[in-house]
């Protein structure tokens, strides 16, 4: 599996619950933030999905901080991209 992303970055899928009828304005918001690669809105557990990219764990944790300031963001759940084996 290749990812579509520089070399040296990690990616990561941001699972957000947003306040009723907000998560298409955070889907939107979302967009605006430096290292959002997709932001859409699903069905399921949670209201939308985000995929960011990121070059170390402290550049991941500034992008959920900015995630959470978005008018709307209840809660969010993050799931890093685990590389695929090299043999």
């Amino acid at each position: 599996m290749k990812s579509n992303f520089e070399e040296n970055s990690m990616e990561a899928y941001i699972f957000v619950n947003t306040a009723p009828d907000m998560l298409w304005k955070v889907a939107e918001e979302s967009l605006k933030i430096d290292g959002v690669k997709t932001a859409h809105t699903v069905t399921g557990q949670y209201d939308v999905v985000v995929q960011v990219v990121f070059k170390n764990m402290e550049a991941l944790g500034e992008l959920i901080r900015k995630i959470h300031t978005i008018k709307g963001v209840t809660r969010t759940q993050t799931a890093v991209v685990v590389p695929p084996r090299i043999y």
